[in-house]
């Protein structure tokens, strides 16, 4: 039975971090599966089967650490990367995946003879580091340790792009390209169903329409501007609510937000639910209006479900593209402004009849196996 490593920052409540836990549990009956993080204590860590192993660099979470450590640990790792792994990681794996951009990548890169490299990439790599003078010293790093892996994927065409654009002539020590694949992100629909099904008390608004989206509470996923674009639309006699699921550092800025604008109302930040799957389901809508996206896993989950999704114009196309039920909005505040108002005055996207189709997503998995080996 091959062995694999994946690794990851933490099995937290987020996108990448569900897709992995789905993956390990769906492989783990045909390898012997080990996921590694760099900090412990994710609330996903109860959601994976018996048969898949954990271990961490730091037996703590990220939400207990310190500002000050928050920003130290990505050096460290940096800058001791040989020793954590020879302490930490080197077991003669046959596959290590670093299944996420940053810490594990960097850590992941350091050279073992016996062990096939692969990296993950889940988001816009020419924006998810920003813009600055820091941003431009990852990416000077980054190149050098993306060329220490013999296969690169993407979760969607757009992010290949994106990563192409940033790092043109990426090669290996032996000066030859490194392989490069698209595999979509791979959810276990049953168990989003099945959870779906919960007895959750979703406290949703009966008088109007409900829209909610997950989403961790970060600068990319725009929700500064969507408590705007809501507050203009209430303003307007466009009535609705809007929910938010999720947690991160903008919490309080958002908070302030939304008393400022005067909607504490109708705009509901919820907080993180290991369950968000009932609150998709009783929504009305389901919304990922982001300033920009490596895929959107949550979109998958919201597909399953059956919901009317709307979007912003970003790699997140690609989960709707085939998918009748949905609605993509130019990247602009205005244009978000004017698309929401069409559905909230009209309650639907748009004026085509459309007929869900069973969700597959079997070749995923092929996908995955045919990647690693039998």
């Amino acid at each position: 039975m091959k062995k694999i490593l994946f690794g990851i920052t933490g099995l937290t409540l987020g996108g990448a971090e569900r897709v992995l836990v789905d993956i390990a549990n769906k492989l783990c009956d045909k390898y012997d599966i080990t996921i590694f993080t760099i900090y412990s204590g994710g609330d996903l860590e109860k959601q994976l089967s018996k048969n898949v192993k954990l271990k961490s660099l730091y037996n703590t979470s990220y939400s207990s650490l310190g500002k000050m450590q928050k920003k130290l640990v990505p050096l460290k790792v940096l800058l001791n990367k040989n020793g954590i792994y020879k302490k930490y990681i080197k077991d003669d794996y046959d596959v290590e995946i670093a299944f996420l951009e940053g810490p594990v990548t960097r850590l992941f890169s350091v050279k073992n003879k016996n062990t096939r490299k692969i990296a993950w990439v889940h988001n816009d790599i020419s924006l998810v580091f920003g813009k600055g003078i820091k941003a431009r010293v990852k990416k000077y790093f980054d190149k050098k340790i993306y060329s220490k892996y013999q296969t690169i994927v993407f979760v969607s065409k757009d992010n290949m792009r994106k990563f192409k654009e940033v790092y043109k002539d990426i090669r290996n020590k032996y000066l030859e390209p490194i392989k490069k694949e698209i595999i979509y992100n791979y959810i276990d629909k049953d168990e989003v169903i099945k959870k779906a099904e919960e007895d959750i008390n979703v406290d949703y608004s009966n008088a109007t329409l409900n829209f909610v989206t997950v989403a961790r509470l970060v600068p990319q996923k725009a929700i500064d501007r969507l408590i705007k674009v809501h507050a203009k639309l209430v303003y307007s006699n466009c009535k609705h609510h809007f929910y938010v699921i999720g947690d991160g550092p903008e919490k309080h800025n958002l908070e302030k937000l939304i008393e400022e604008n005067n909607v504490k109302e109708t705009f509901h930040l919820l907080g993180k639910k290991e369950n968000p799957y009932p609150y998709i389901k009783q929504a009305n809508y389901f919304c990922l209006l982001s300033n920009f996206e490596g895929y959107g896993m949550v979109l998958e989950e919201a597909k399953i479900l059956g919901k009317p999704i709307i979007i912003t114009d970003t790699a997140a196309r690609e989960a709707v593209e085939k998918y009748e039920n949905s609605l993509i909005l130019e990247n602009d505040e205005d244009k978000i402004y004017e698309g929401l108002r069409s559905v909230i005055k009209t309650n639907k996207i748009n004026d085509k009849d459309f007929e869900n189709k069973p969700y597959d997503n079997s070749k995923i998995i092929e996908n995955l196996i045919k990647l690693i080996g039998e």
